[in-house]
């Protein structure tokens, strides 16, 4: 969460001229309101429900970017449809830099406590060990900007098609 998924992966897409998706947008669209609101109708079971389905889907596309939710690596089958369609890039910023970028951010349903820098800290616990288990390539964001990380990206990328 606040890693920069969607704004580095909208970028990324731009400079290989590849189609973008952002996983939480698509389940938006689909069920027609924001994530807050299904959250508040559905919790987090009814969301992830959705979200499984969603990566299914985006998981069958070819040559394409997609950003995920930060949560959707809690599912087995999330992960083994991610693992098996593409290249994974796991984009880990630090609890501090994460909780100054989603500060201001209403629409994060999972930061709506007291404690945001706790939540983020039992988030991180949980997911971060998952996320590194079916990375191909992780990259720090913390301190850098969207340009900086495409470019970065963008020759990993190259250099791993050159072997």
């Amino acid at each position: 969460m606040g890693a920069g998924k969607t704004t580095i992966g909208r970028q990324l897409a731009r400079r290989l001229s590849l189609d973008f998706f952002d996983s939480d947008r698509e389940i938006e669209k689909t069920a027609g309101v924001d994530v807050a609101t299904i959250f508040e109708f559905e919790g987090e079971a009814g969301f992830r429900k959705r979200e499984r389905r969603t990566i299914r889907e985006l998981s069958e596309k070819h040559g394409i970017v997609a950003a995920t939710g930060g949560g959707a690596i809690l599912m087995e089958e999330n992960r083994q449809c991610l693992a098996r369609s593409g290249t994974v890039i796991y984009l880990a910023a630090g609890i501090e830099e994460q909780l100054r970028r989603t500060r201001h951010d209403r629409k994060r349903p999972l930061l709506h406590t007291a404690e945001p820098l706790q939540a983020l800290q039992k988030l991180a616990e949980l997911r971060n060990p998952l996320y590194q288990s079916i990375a191909d390539i992780c990259i720090s964001t913390e301190g850098r900007n969207a340009r900086s990380v495409v470019q970065s990206l963008a020759k990993e990328l190259q250099a791993q098609r050159a072997v």
